[in-house]
């Protein structure tokens, strides 16, 4: 069994997304054609064609690493391991509220076909929510815990996303940047709290932004809590706008236990979508994914010097 947590530099170039991409990048619903997915894959070539160029820009390619899935980005996932980046791959069904295995009971052998560094799951978890979809979700989690733990050679990495429910946005009159502030960082550590009593022990907790050191610091106490000193948390970008997510950057990097960060749609999503609209080309966009990763390496890096 591993030693569990995982404390060095995390900088994560996330692009696991098949859901959005296909509904809402592409515009396609229903069933993919061949030629379909192979235009799914083309662009998260383009992704990581722009993480390569990163590397060779400056980001330290051993704080560096890629998250990508299996159906859109077996290649990469193949080459990214052959080349010594840090992998992770997702082993959730894609835009599902619900957590389940994507591949069902073969979930552990498509982690052992890649091998990532990190096993990754996206979870929708509010500690105030449907007890009984909390119960569900937490025994298919604690499965994929143990697996990694005691089994595989891939570390867990959580997604912890916090969705209000609507009696919480009601009581803050639908506002859900006051949820933000006022609600959710109790919520994150109370589902964090929940998940771990489950029997539920990622190695690195993936979570939403936090305006507030303190809220980082009650985040890393909570995920450290009872012996799990190794155990860190990295900031997710939500697909919020640039400066939004400098604000989140700047403030976890100041925290012990915060390693770093993943962020995806803020770098790629607008260079494809003028790629795909034909207004810059290829190469371009990766230059433009390329030098946004950079940038928030450099935010973190000097924040977190400066701490």
């Amino acid at each position: 069994m591993k030693t569990l947590g995982y404390d060095r530099p995390l900088y994560i170039l996330p692009f696991d997304h098949r859901h959005s991409f296909q509904t809402k990048l592409f515009g396609w619903t229903g069933e993919l054609t061949a030629d379909q997915v192979a235009q799914i894959a083309d662009s998260k070539q383009v992704i990581y064609e722009g993480f390569k160029t990163s590397i060779r820009l400056g980001v330290p390619q051993q704080k560096a690493g890629i998250l990508t899935d299996e159906r859109f980005g077996a290649a990469i996932l193949l080459d990214a391991r052959a080349r010594g980046y840090t992998t992770a791959c997702p082993t959730e069904i894609s835009g599902q509220a619900e957590f389940d295995f994507e591949y069902g009971e073969n979930f552990a052998e498509h982690i052992e076909k890649f091998q990532p560094a990190f096993a990754k799951v996206l979870v929708r978890y509010n500690p105030e929510g449907d007890r009984a979809l909390n119960s569900r979700q937490a025994a298919r989690l604690k499965r994929l815990s143990g697996y990694l733990h005691e089994t595989s050679q891939s570390r867990f990495l959580f997604e912890l996303l916090v969705p209000p429910e609507k009696a919480q946005l009601d009581r803050l009159k639908g506002d859900k940047n006051r949820y933000d502030r006022e609600l959710r960082p109790r919520l994150m550590i109370g589902a964090i709290q929940q998940l771990q009593d489950a029997g539920v022990e990622p190695d690195v907790w993936k979570v939403e932004g936090l305006d507030r050191r303190s809220d980082c610091e009650q985040v890393v106490a909570t995920a450290r809590r009872q012996g799990r000193d190794q155990v860190s948390c990295i900031i997710l970008g939500r697909g919020a706008e640039e400066p939004r997510v400098r604000e989140w950057l700047m403030t976890a990097s100041r925290v012990p236990g915060f390693i770093g960060f993943a962020v995806g749609r803020t770098d790629f999503w607008d260079p494809l979508v003028n790629w795909l609209a034909k207004k810059i080309t290829r190469e371009e966009a990766a230059n433009r994914i390329a030098r946004r990763y950079l940038e928030f390496v450099g935010i973190f890096e000097a924040q977190a010097r400066a701490a």
